[in-house]
C-alpha cells in the first residue's frame, strides 16, 4: 500500500526516490506491491478468515476465547467460507453465535 499517498493518490515515486512496495509475511512469503500481496492473502483465504471471525467474536463478546469456543469458531469460518468469504457473513457469524 506504500504506492497510495496521504490521500490515497498512486504514485511510483516519492521525490527523488522510487517507491519500493515490497515486503514480507511473519511466514517469510515476499510479495511485490498491492497485487502481490493480494494473491498471498487469497492464497490463505482460509486460515484469514478464521483470525478474523476469532477476532470479531473475541471483540464481540468483550471475553477471551475458551478451548470450548473452538468448535463455534470452525462452524463459524465454514460457514463464512461457503457463503463466498465476504465480510458481512462474518459479522453476521458473530452476531448469530451461540457466545454473542
Amino acid at each position: 500500500m506504500e504506492n497510495y499517498d496521504a490521500i490515497g493518490v498512486w504514485r511510483e515515486r516519492d521525490g527523488d526516490q522510487a517507491i519500493d512496495a515490497s515486503g514480507d509475511l511473519p511466514d517469510g512469503s515476499r510479495f511485490q506491491g498491492v497485487e502481490g500481496l493480494r494473491q498471498l492473502l487469497m492464497a490463505r483465504k482460509a486460515r484469514i478468515t478464521r483470525a478474523m471471525v476469532e477476532r470479531l467474536l473475541t471483540y464481540g463478546i468483550g471475553r477471551g476465547l475458551e478451548p470450548y469456543d473452538q468448535c463455534t469458531l470452525d462452524a463459524m469460518a465454514r460457514r463464512v467460507g461457503d457463503r463466498g468469504y465476504r465480510f458481512s457473513e462474518v459479522v453476521m457469524s458473530v452476531v448469530e453465535s451461540k457466545p454473542f
